[in-house]
């Protein structure tokens, strides 16, 4: 799908702060065994080449660099 992304992708994640074991947002949704956590979806989308802000401002931060960067206003 990479090579047919015409427009630049940046992501945040909410929960870096989240504690193990708590339900957050949505049923089901729980941080539990290291797994589902805000820190391994961070680490899956930067795989994929997907910047991440861990704060919405961040995040907008990098957009703007991002945009910058593809000369988009």
């Amino acid at each position: 799908a990479k090579e047919h992304m015409t427009k630049p992708v940046v992501a945040y994640i909410a929960g870096f702060t989240a504690p193990e074991g708590k339900q957050m947002g949505h049923a089901g949704a729980i941080v539990s065994g290291g797994k589902g956590t805000a820190q391994d979806k961070k680490n899956a989308l930067e795989a994929a080449g997907i910047p991440v802000g861990k704060t919405p401002g961040q995040a907008a931060e990098i957009m703007r660099d991002v945009l910058a960067k593809a000369n988009i206003d």
